[in-house]
C-alpha cells in the first residue's frame, strides 16, 4: 500500500534554512512540506546558504522524505496578469525559480494573478506571456499553477481559464497544476462530486498535470468567492468530502498540503499562535473526525 504523502506549510529562515523546515514538518511527523524562500509580501530575500542546504539534503535521505515531493510557494506580490510592472514580475519569479532550484527542489506553486479590471482574457494573456518570457527549454523546476478561488480579479479560478493559459506556453512541459479546496469549493465546484470533477480536469486539463493538492476546508458556503480557510474538517466542505480527496486512489502520488489557519490561544481571544497541522494529520491518519481538536491543541501547546 503507498504511504500517504502528506505534510503542512512550514517555516523558512536565515539562521535554519531548509533544515529547520525539516525539522518543523518531522515534528508534526508529515513526510513532505511547503514553504515560502521569503516573506510571500515582499521583496526581501535572504542568500540560499549551501552548506546549510546540503546538511538539509542528508536529514531529508534521513528521514525518508523525498526531495521530489516537496513543495515552494512563489509569493504573493508576483502578479503576471498585471500588464503594469512586468519586467518587476518577471524577474523577480526568475529568481525565485533559481533559489528552488539551489535548494533542490523542482515544485514552485504560483498563484496566476489578479487582472485588475482589464478583463479575465487580457490578464490570462499577459501570464502566458510573462511564463513564456520566464520559462526556457533549461529551466529545472515546474511551475504548479493554483487554482483560484476568484476573489477580486483573480484569474485561473476555473479549469477553462487554467487550461488556457497552459496551452498558451510554449514549454507547456514545465507548467503543472496546484488544486485548492479550499478554492476550487470556493469558486463554486462541488467537492461532494469530486469524481466528475476529476473527470472534467482530465478532459480539459490531463490528470498528470495534478502535482500538488492543499486540503484546506472553507469558511464560507460554496460559490461564495471568499478565500478563507477552515481548519481540516471544520469548514463547509467538511471531514468526509476532504478525506475522500486525500485519500483518492487516483491521487496516490500527489503530495497533499494543509494550509489551515493556526489555533487561537483561547475560544475568546482572536490572537493565532498555535500550528494545527500535528493533529490534523494524526486525524487524518486515523481516518476520524475529532470535534475536541482546537482544546487538544490548546492543551498540547500549553
Amino acid at each position: 500500500m503507498d504511504e500517504l504523502i502528506i505534510g503542512s506549510h512550514v517555516s523558512f529562515t536565515k539562521q535554519t534554512g531548509l533544515l529547520g523546515s525539516i525539522k518543523e514538518a518531522v515534528s508534526y511527523k508529515a513526510n513532505t512540506f511547503m514553504f515560502y524562500t521569503g516573506a510571500p509580501q515582499n521583496t526581501s530575500r535572504a542568500s540560499i546558504d549551501l552548506e546549510i542546504t546540503a546538511y538539509a539534503h542528508t536529514a531529508l535521505e534521513e528521514e525518508n522524505i523525498d526531495p521530489q515531493n516537496i513543495i515552494v510557494h512563489a509569493p504573493y506580490i508576483i502578479n503576471l496578469a498585471n500588464p503594469a510592472n512586468f519586467d518587476f514580475n518577471t524577474s523577480f519569479l526568475k529568481k525565485e525559480i533559481e533559489r528552488v532550484e539551489m535548494l533542490g527542489m523542482t515544485k514552485l506553486v504560483l498563484h496566476p494573478g489578479s487582472h485588475v479590471g482589464i478583463g479575465v482574457d487580457k490578464g490570462i494573456e499577459n501570464i502566458i506571456n510573462a511564463l513564456n518570457t520566464v520559462i526556457d527549454a533549461k529551466t529545472r523546476v515546474d511551475i504548479l499553477l493554483e487554482t483560484m478561488a476568484g476573489k477580486g480579479t483573480e484569474c485561473g479560478k476555473t479549469l477553462e481559464e487554467i487550461s488556457k493559459i497552459i496551452n498558451g506556453v510554449k514549454h507547456k512541459e514545465k507548467i503543472k497544476v496546484c488544486l485548492d479546496t479550499c478554492h476550487l469549493s470556493d469558486a463554486g465546484y462541488d467537492l461532494n462530486k469530486f469524481d466528475e470533477l476529476l473527470q472534467e480536469f482530465d478532459k480539459k486539463i490531463g490528470l498528470e498535470k495534478i502535482a500538488c493538492i492543499h486540503i484546506n476546508d472553507s469558511l464560507n458556503e460554496r460559490g461564495s468567492h471568499k478565500d478563507r480557510h477552515a481548519n481540516f474538517g471544520f469548514g463547509k466542505i467538511g471531514f468526509e468530502t476532504l478525506l475522500k480527496i486525500v485519500y483518492h486512489p487516483k491521487l496516490k502520488k500527489v503530495p497533499k498540503i494543509l494550509e489551515t489557519p493556526y489555533i487561537t490561544k483561547t475560544e475568546e481571544t482572536k490572537e493565532k499562535v498555535y500550528p494545527p497541522y500535528l493533529f490534523e494529520i494524526e486525524m487524518i491518519k486515523k481516518k476520524k473526525w475529532d470535534k475536541d481538536l482546537p482544546q487538544k491543541i490548546r492543551k498540547f501547546y500549553k
